[in-house]
């Protein structure tokens, strides 16, 4: 009977350790999703180097959608000001378009894209999100244009440099447009800072 026990004890001390090991695996931070499709586009491409850096484009493009739709979304919800509101949806309806462009483009390159908002991403929503009135559209607004200003220069980067024609060609046809939007930009700042 005591040998049963014995026996038993150990078992179940057994179980515990490896139910505490086990939970302890579970625990892991869960990946970007940009460094994960970054991660398996480069394990597709490793001898191609010009298709990595192809697919590095577009992922760029496919994070710089997501974070906009939201911040986009985020001013339509939080500011006060009709422009603010007004930029905002036009920020979604545009980059939702653009988000199913690149979409669409990757599929057909075999490229893997994020597909939820990045840590960066969130990280400037949350920078945002934290202001309010006043502060909040001129914040938005400052970041509309340092956000435009950096992926036209991707977008030009990508017209000149990319090896595949379908994706230089992309990049090419949507720097007016983020042109157009860093003007509204720059417009919308000036007359924020008048208030």
């Amino acid at each position: 009977m005591k040998k049963i026990l014995l026996v038993g004890k150990t078992f179940l001390a057994a179980g515990l350790i490896m139910l505490s090991l086990n939970s302890c695996k579970n625990e892991t931070k869960q990946e970007d999703p940009k460094e994960v499709a970054e991660d398996a586009n480069e394990e597709k491409f490793d001898t191609i180097n010009n298709k990595e850096d192809d697919s590095e484009f577009l992922v760029d493009q496919a994070e710089i959608n997501l974070a906009e739709i939201e911040i986009g979304k985020l001013a339509q919800t939080k500011s006060t000001n009709p422009e603010v509101k007004k930029f905002g949806k036009m920020l979604v309806d545009e980059h939702t378009k653009s988000a199913s462009e690149v979409s669409a483009l990757a599929k057909a390159k075999n490229f893997t894209l994020p597909t939820s908002i990045t840590e960066d991403g969130k990280e400037e929503y949350n920078k945002l999100n934290e202001k309010s009135g006043l502060d909040f559209d001129k914040k938005f607004a400052d970041m509309m244009i340092d956000g435009h200003e950096k992926a036209i220069d991707k977008l030009k980067k990508a017209s000149e440099k990319a090896t595949d024609q379908d994706v230089k060609l992309w990049a090419s046809n949507n720097i007016a447009g983020l042109t157009a939007h860093l003007e509204h930009a720059k417009m919308l700042k000036q007359e924020l800072d008048k208030k």
